[in-house]
């Protein structure tokens, strides 16, 4: 099974989410995030006016290829209540008809919210999607280990 993050900004990221077992891979955008575009303090700074536009869909560098995977994991930062508006370029991207979705996030202390149900429309309609699971930005490796055992996958 994949799994696909967002573009990790600290190397140790990849090594937490590996413990699924999974091939992982990153979600990078075509045009790379500078501190500057993360400034969600700053109403002009990119992840602000992507956030604040529900139809903005920030190019990819690459389209996601998932023949052969049944299950695949989608991991992101929750940006303002919900992911991230590249997550929905990417599920945009690829075929999920048919497969299962498992989303999780990652979060100093904001829930999901509603994301997945933000989330779905950019599927097929025959996409099975899990609640999704928030895990602290802190997760250990044991504890995305404990959370993906749970799944019974």
């Amino acid at each position: 099974m994949p799994i696909f993050l967002p573009a990790a900004k600290r190397p140790v990221w990849p090594r937490r989410w590996r413990v699924i077992g999974g091939d992982l891979f990153e979600i990078r955008p075509q045009t790379a995030y500078t501190a500057a575009d993360l400034d969600w303090n700053n109403a002009k700074s990119r992840s602000s006016v992507e956030m604040n536009d529900p139809k903005s869909r920030p190019a990819m560098a690459e389209t996601p290829r998932l023949a052969g995977y049944d299950t695949v994991f989608v991991g992101f930062p929750i940006w303002w209540y919900q992911a991230p508006r590249i997550i929905q370029t990417f599920l945009e991207s690829a075929d999920f008809s048919g497969k299962t979705v498992i989303p999780f996030a990652t979060s100093g202390g904001s829930g999901m919210g509603k994301t997945v149900e933000l989330l779905r429309p950019s599927c097929a309609p025959d996409t099975r999607w899990n609640e999704g699971k928030r895990l602290s930005s802190h997760a250990s490796a044991q504890e995305v280990s404990a959370w993906t055992k749970s799944l019974s996958l």
